[in-house]
């Protein structure tokens, strides 16, 4: 009899676990939809994911504000400067042209994602993925190695990136072809730069035994890279199938042939605007009030900053105490130093 009670008892007290467990799962499920459904720029895709996933969603965030914060950085000196992406979300399209400009924004938004993604897995800060389990415990036997620590699961990161990032091309049109190569050329980039770290083990110094990880590259270096992909983009046009009135692939424009852009090439569809003048549907800012060198030839230099406008020029006069020593015994004396600088200002 007691031993049927306590029975009773058991099966009782998993039911309710059972029930707890069932509703905290509804909670959970009903947090994420509300979430989910309050983040402006999602396509039914990239919101059916965050609903399943609601704890990637904050990294996908913080990957895709990265690319934002590196295309600032890398632009930081030009007419166009990034300034506009990320001010009403860091999801879905930002420029509606298919420039130089936009390829950029692409390509490090989705390197941006999966570099998040891959350095998250490798943190445990992500469920159902980790370390790369394809590199644990192989030896090279010529290179007298093997594989140890936790290598960053970038194959996951990139798929991953490509199951969110991609899921906003909706429209089967030129554009999205030219999105797509540039999301995958961000990736294909970071791929290519993971890098092969090795740590030796052994009495007094020796390499006894040498262990080797993969890790992921600086993402700063993902940056200057695709701004170099960026310098020698290169413009394409859509092919249409003989039947088909929508496009199939992209070719290099004035081309012989059906020639078609390299893997890791930046591809754009129309020559990009000036950005001198505030133009929301161009995403330019303008260059009024902006910073500019007044010595300078580059991008960066009033003459071309300014679109010929002409700029303003700010006097400033620093003071400070300087040069001061102690005298026995006791003060310190100081003498004022001065320094006068200028800024210049586009009109």
């Amino acid at each position: 009899m007691i031993l049927q009670f306590r029975l009773w008892i058991l099966n009782c007290t998993f039911f309710f676990l059972s029930c707890l467990f069932r509703a905290l799962t509804s909670v959970v499920a009903l947090g994420a939809n509300i979430i989910c459904n309050k983040i402006p720029g999602l396509a039914p895709r990239q919101r059916a994911l965050c609903q399943s996933r609601p704890d990637a969603i904050i990294v996908i965030g913080e990957g895709a504000q990265l690319g934002i914060n590196e295309c600032q950085y890398q632009f930081r000196y030009s007419r166009w400067n990034c300034s506009a992406l990320g001010e009403r979300t860091v999801f879905g399209q930002e420029l509606r042209v298919g420039s130089r400009e936009a390829a950029f924004t692409y390509a490090i938004t989705a390197a941006g994602v999966a570099h998040a993604v891959t350095a998250a897995c490798s943190q445990g800060n992500l469920s159902q993925c980790g370390c790369d389990r394809d590199k644990q415990g192989y030896h090279d036997q010529e290179e007298g190695w093997k594989w140890g620590g936790c290598s960053a699961d970038v194959k996951y990161g990139v798929e991953f990136s490509r199951r969110f990032v991609d899921a906003r091309e909706i429209k089967k049109n030129a554009r999205r072809l030219m999105n797509l190569h540039n999301n995958e050329a961000g990736r294909k980039i970071l791929e290519e730069r993971m890098k092969l770290e090795c740590k030796c083990h052994g009495v007094s110094g020796s390499c006894t035994t040498k262990t080797c990880w993969i890790t992921l590259p600086k993402f700063r270096e993902i940056g200057y890279l695709l701004k170099g992909r960026y310098s020698e983009a290169v413009q394409v046009e859509p092919v249409r199938a003989s039947r088909l009135r929508q496009p199939s692939f992209l070719r290099l424009k004035l081309a012989r042939g059906y020639q078609k852009p390299t893997d890791t090439d930046l591809v754009y569809l129309e020559r990009s605007p000036n950005y001198c003048e505030e133009d929301k549907a161009t995403g330019s800012t303008g260059t009024q009030g902006r910073l500019c060198n007044g010595t300078s030839t580059s991008a960066d230099g009033c003459n071309v900053m300014c679109c010929g406008r002409g700029f303003n020029t700010h006097q400033y006069t620093k003071v400070w105490q300087c040069n001061c020593k102690f005298h026995w015994c006791c003060f310190v004396k100081c003498n004022t130093c001065s320094e006068r600088s200028e800024v210049f200002t586009c009109k």
